[in-house]
């Protein structure tokens, strides 16, 4: 499952790997933009990957990390949001993975620097997509998906990932303080 996380709109994917054919089970968006109350648009966002979860039951979560813009309040407000959709993944114990948006636009167009547009473009064609969907959120919620599988056996080794807090103790028995 792929997050692009958001406070006016969370874009959300899951796919399914079948050998080398990689197949779209849902994509949607979350539109948040009509509340006004920014700890309801954090609940609705929880509620709603929660939910995504309980239906499609995915094996792992992917989620762009927030990148520093000229705004740090709009930089606070996404680094919520994203923490929201983590806690609601290790809520039902599913291992989250982060990914920068620089990373995940290079795993897809090979260029760190592509465009939503690009990212898009190439998708609709790696996940033979009909039409690209009107909001680039779904899109890139996707490309937040697939540049996990794409990672492939890199991230079984990556030590970042945990399903809890009894998770990072087992691998992390020198960082406690007794």
């Amino acid at each position: 499952m792929g997050i692009d996380p958001g406070t006016n709109n969370m874009g959300l994917g899951v796919i399914e790997v079948k050998g080398n054919k990689i197949e779209i089970i849902t994509m949607d968006i979350l539109k948040l933009e009509k509340l006004k109350d920014h700890p309801l648009k954090l609940k609705k966002i929880f509620e709603t990957t929660l939910r995504t979860i309980d239906h499609f039951h995915p094996d792992e979560l992917a989620i762009e990390s927030p990148f520093y813009g000229k705004n740090i309040q709009s930089m606070l407000k996404l680094g919520r949001a994203q923490g929201v959709a983590i806690a609601a993944a290790l809520y039902r114990n599913i291992p989250v993975f982060e990914y920068s948006p620089r990373k995940i636009k290079q795993s897809i167009t090979g260029k760190g620097g592509a465009s939503k547009e690009q990212v898009a473009g190439l998708l609709a064609g790696l996940l033979s997509m009909k039409s690209i969907p009107d909001y680039l959120d779904i899109t890139d919620a996707l490309a937040v998906a697939v540049c996990h599988h794409f990672q492939g056996s890199a991230i079984s080794d990556q030590s970042s990932s945990y399903t809890g807090w009894k998770a990072f103790i087992s691998q992390n028995p020198d960082r406690i303080k007794k």
